[in-house]
């Protein structure tokens, strides 16, 4: 296995890496049980462990991307790989992206960690000699991301794995609303629309909007401007974004944590590609020139492509297993 990433050579291009996997996998399926554990606000947290379960294993947490769930394809791929190496497996889904609406009037965002601490602590009380990993996917990553940092010497995981995280969310938002005719951008805020409408309910106080306002709304920003932000205390979109953005948190790493990004990621902003000097002695770094959004598709095979990031993470998290150097 190579540990540095190459593109299939009928998969150069950014926009075909990060949108066909979507369409290689139709019909790709992991056996999953959900549950619901109770947070201390008197919310719940909707979880989806991997079957079987096996209480020896070491632990491997999956965090999904902007309005994913245990369905997106890189979140199954990603699980079946980690069971596969002898992982037990569970993905954590952020509030108002489980099948069931949250009870109360929030929902989730780039930069909130509270939910992540509580989920680690809660699997450190009731498994404490088990050996804990987490992998995070875009939004997912710099929430980890910003977790460790946060955490820095206090954390618990005993390593991680950051793939394709907006690290640096404003400008990244401005490419996102540019990049690609803006296709990028409605497909992103049409699944947030849906998802938020059925919450107009539950925030009504907080948030003024009718359910034709809010599926008027055709901007990222101004979408994080009038819901994201008030609903989670933020002044406004940039006062969010600038929070939010796990950039200035990557120093304070102290866990083993693999950060893969490719430089040509449609998605995010060049400014958000983390150097030697973003982060601490604890990041090992996969930059790559090619790879898009959480796409990282090689192989010479097209019927036949290999899902590298499926490969370089659970090899990663084994060598931290068997105290291997990284």
């Amino acid at each position: 296995m190579s540990t540095e990433f190459k593109p299939a050579w009928w998969m150069t291009n950014r926009h075909v890496q990060t949108i066909m996997p979507r369409f290689f996998r139709p019909f790709h399926t992991t056996r999953y049980q959900l549950e619901q554990l109770d947070t201390p606000d008197g919310d719940f947290l909707e979880l989806a462990w991997s079957l079987p379960k096996d209480d020896n294993a070491p632990l491997a947490i999956v965090l999904h991307g902007l309005e994913g769930n245990i369905n997106s394809f890189y979140a199954k791929g990603m699980m079946k790989a980690l069971k596969k190496q002898g992982f037990s497996v569970v993905l954590m889904h952020f509030r108002n992206c489980s099948t069931q609406v949250n009870r109360l009037p929030r929902a989730y965002h780039s930069g909130e960690t509270g939910d992540l601490d509580f989920f680690i602590k809660q699997l450190k009380q009731q498994f404490p000699q088990r050996l804990m990993v987490a992998v995070g996917f875009s939004l997912g990553g710099n929430v980890l991301a910003k977790y460790l940092g946060e955490q820095g010497e206090q954390c618990l995981l005993d390593g991680a794995a950051v793939i394709s995280a907006p690290y640096d969310l404003s400008p990244s938002c401005q490419v996102i609303r540019k990049s690609l005719a803006k296709i990028y951008q409605k497909y992103l805020l049409d699944r947030m629309k849906k998802s938020m409408k059925r919450k107009l309910p539950q925030i009504k106080q907080q948030i003024n909007l009718t359910p034709e306002q809010l599926m008027g709304i055709n901007d990222l920003w101004q979408f994080d401007d009038k819901l994201t932000a008030p609903l989670h205390g933020f002044v406004g979109a940039e006062d969010y974004y600038q929070q939010a953005s796990a950039m200035p948190f990557l120093k304070h790493i102290t866990t083993p944590t693999l950060l893969v990004h490719a430089k040509d990621d449609p998605m995010l902003s060049i400014k958000a590609v983390p150097s030697r000097q973003d982060v601490s002695e604890h990041v090992t770094l996969r930059i790559s020139e090619k790879g898009g959004h959480v796409g990282f598709i090689s192989g010479k095979n097209p019927f036949r492509p290999i899902y590298w990031l499926e490969q370089v993470v659970p090899h990663y998290f084994t060598q931290i297993v068997k105290k291997e150097p990284l």
